[in-house]
């Protein structure tokens, strides 16, 4: 039999293996699109509601970071039903957070599949890189000030108590955080790939790895039990 007979069955086998390699790549990119223009039926949150509870706990504690802090979670838990959505009411649960070149704390108040909401911040200050993310983020100023600024800006953005500044999915930026600065961040978008930006510092910088422990442990525990209350 010709050689070309022979390797013809080969060569079919091999177009068959590509072509459904091709399928499933495919298949898997029009169902990310799919969920990409519906996840935000998923979210539980709504950014100007935030805000003005920013707001509401500037006003109620002046001066007076761990008030505010309270007066958040306690309004938080009192919105949503634990049936629904979970909230980490352990305000002592600080975690060291190095992304982006910045350094500062955070305290994960609820974490899920589409939305993340922290307290996140420093008294010494610091300054960094935004990265690049598949999610909006809404940096509501709680107390002290913050600039920023984007490529091609030759003034600075400033943003004080109150504020919230505000970072479309795929913007970059520089931003600084001066001395005693914390804020409400609400992330909503697919969290799960931020966290590459989150963790790459500590695995290739600091080596803190029993911060990277307890932030994984803690940022998966409350995204299971978002799932288990059925909160994507």
């Amino acid at each position: 039999m010709p050689a070309a007979q022979q390797s013809t069955p080969q060569a079919q086998a091999l177009l068959a293996k590509w072509a459904l390699r091709s399928f499933i790549l495919l298949l898997l990119i029009a169902t990310g699109a799919w969920l990409d223009r519906i996840k935000d039926r998923w979210y539980v949150f709504d950014p100007a509601e935030l805000n003005a509870l920013a707001q509401a706990a500037i006003a109620s504690s002046p001066n007076n970071t761990a008030g505010m802090i309270q007066h958040i979670v306690a309004n938080l838990t009192s919105t949503f039903p634990s049936t629904h959505v979970r909230i980490n009411v352990d305000s002592s649960e600080w975690l060291l957070n190095n992304a982006g070149g910045a350094m500062g704390a955070m305290y994960i108040i609820h974490a899920s599949i589409t939305e993340y909401l922290l307290i996140f911040g420093t008294p010494l200050g610091t300054e960094g890189h935004s990265g690049l993310h598949p999610a909006e983020d809404y940096f509501n100023i709680l107390v002290g000030e913050e600039w920023a600024f984007a490529p091609g800006q030759l003034e600075m953005e400033r943003y004080t108590p109150g504020m919230v500044h505000y970072l479309p999915r795929g913007t970059v930026k520089q931003y600084k955080m001066h001395e005693g600065c914390f804020a409400l961040e609400y992330a909503r978008g697919w969290i799960p790939l931020m966290a590459p930006f989150g963790l790459t510092d500590g695995l290739t910088s600091t080596l803190d790895f029993p911060t990277l422990y307890k932030t994984a442990k803690i940022t998966l525990r409350e995204m299971g039990k978002n799932l288990f209350v059925g909160k994507i």
